[in-house]
């Protein structure tokens, strides 16, 4: 019970104030422990991050499963772009995201390495999962033949990272500005 609530309140810790920022102290004080038994359960910061960061990354792979698992009924274009308004309302609300996009944009330097290739998975499986959608799109005549499924995926990925970066620096107003234009010129680009 104690390492769950531990890993609760440096989530937010972390995805308020960074690794550099966050303090076993603070966490400690929230948690209403001292921060001696912090390291019943963790042996350091170190293995506090990492273990939220392996969990929240899983929480955002289950997300996306869900998602296109619970809407393969629409339409492609209304999947992708209702995922882009999901994702970003998931920021808004969700510490787990707000973590996650943090920690792949700003690692800790130390753990860099780990985190970015972490970061680099967590992306590749999200086109693994997408472009089956485009392939189908292209079998139905739906986006141009000119256009590969692995092109057009990989384009929904810059689509996808630009919302992220928006979130991070300039907020939901300048992310969702972000999403409308570029998406309108992503899907004129592919559809047929």
């Amino acid at each position: 019970m104690t390492a769950t609530r531990i890993k609760e309140v440096a989530r937010t810790h972390f995805a308020k104030n960074g690794y550099e920022g966050a303090s076993l102290a603070d966490i400690a004080k929230d948690v209403g422990i001292k921060k001696q038994s912090i390291y019943t359960h963790f042996k350091g910061k170190d293995e506090l991050f990492l273990a939220l960061f392996d969990e929240v990354l899983a929480k955002e792979l289950l997300f996306v499963q869900t998602y296109l698992a619970n809407n393969k009924h629409l339409s492609v274009d209304k999947l992708l772009y209702d995922f882009l308004i999901q994702y970003q309302d998931r920021y808004e609300q969700d510490d787990n995201t707000k973590f996650f996009l943090r920690v792949a944009f700003f690692p800790p330097s130390h753990l860099y390495d780990e985190i970015v290739k972490q970061g680099y998975g967590y992306l590749d499986t999200i086109e693994t999962m997408i472009m089956p959608l485009f392939e189908q799109a292209l079998d139905n005549e739906i986006i141009s033949p000119e256009v590969s499924s692995d092109t057009a995926t990989v384009a929904f990925s810059a689509v996808l990272d630009g919302m992220f970066v928006e979130l991070l620096f300039g907020g939901s107003a300048r992310s969702m500005k972000r999403i409308e234009s570029s998406w309108f010129v992503f899907w004129r680009g592919i559809k047929k």
